[in-house]
């Protein structure tokens, strides 16, 4: 079996409107830069082709697995820039017609889907005049997904999903944890930095986590601060607000250098039953 190479990564930051046509532009101009500078893996934010002003207008915006113009856009740019691209989520249809799926979708350099994961865990938060209940418009996913790529194991997971380390405890071990979301401003400047390093430390990973980041037509303001996090959680790279790339360099033997001084998953005992 060939070794896993290293790999530069690329986070796309948006702040995205309700006009899919433009959210499509910036985010087609971003990851044009980013190729442009080495990039073979590229992440979009969650909803990154809609946040309208209503959760009810992704509904809408919902596609048919396979068949869309969004689906078609990343397929299109994956294969002309010959770089591997995740979309951090897209809206895709659900078995219900008032709900959606919230689904994150892998490109490989062909332009080809390779995989998907649906959001497991749906965000749900009340404090003061803030609240949002995503259970009411998303229909969760039932499986966790990683895959295999050049580059090694990548796990997939979508924003509220970060507060859950047990999802990737199941899928362990991986090289690579993705994590495209949408934080409110309220939560992540709360726990957005402390949870992705924590994921990086425990799983002994590079974490490439990538969001929305501004002012949004809803008057919502997400967090932003998109980063990427090395194996023993230091910040290779970080942006503020507003669209923009955060980039950095995976590198396997960082990787085997931490967990062999610090054999932590090796120590790792599981409790089979509540004491």
């Amino acid at each position: 079996m060939t070794p896993p190479r290293n790999c530069r990564l690329a986070g796309i930051q948006m702040v995205s409107g309700s006009r899919v046509a433009d959210n499509l532009e910036t985010a087609g101009e971003l990851v044009a830069q980013a190729a442009d500078l080495g990039a073979e893996l590229v992440v979009l934010p969650e909803y990154f082709p809609i946040i309208g002003a209503a959760d009810a207008d992704r509904v809408r915006a919902r596609e048919t697995p396979d068949n869309g113009p969004v689906q078609d856009w990343l397929a299109a740019t994956a294969a002309r820039h010959g770089i591997w691209l995740v979309a951090g989520s897209i809206p895709l249809a659900a078995s219900v017609p008032h709900k959606m799926r919230n689904s994150c979708l892998v490109y490989d350099p062909d332009g080809l889907a390779v995989a998907r994961y649906d959001k497991m865990h749906l965000f749900g938060f009340r404090k003061d005049e803030e609240a949002y209940d995503e259970a009411a418009f998303i229909e969760a996913g039932e499986a966790p997904v990683a895959l295999q790529t050049p580059f090694g194991r990548v796990v997939l997971s979508i924003c509220y999903d970060l507060r859950f380390p047990e999802l990737y405890r199941a899928l362990a071990p991986a090289d690579l944890i993705l994590v495209p979301a949408a934080f409110t401003e309220t939560t992540g400047r709360a726990h957005w930095e402390i949870l992705l390093r924590a994921r990086a430390i425990e799983n002994q990973c590079y974490v490439l986590a990538v969001g929305q980041g501004g002012r949004h037509e809803s008057g919502r303001l997400t967090h932003g601060n998109s980063m990427i996090v090395d194996p023993w959680g230091e910040i290779l790279d970080q942006k503020g607000k507003g669209p923009g790339l955060v980039m950095a360099d995976l590198d396997h033997a960082r990787i085997a250098e931490i967990r062999a001084s610090l054999p932590a998953l090796a120590h790792r005992k599981l409790l089979t039953e509540r004491p």
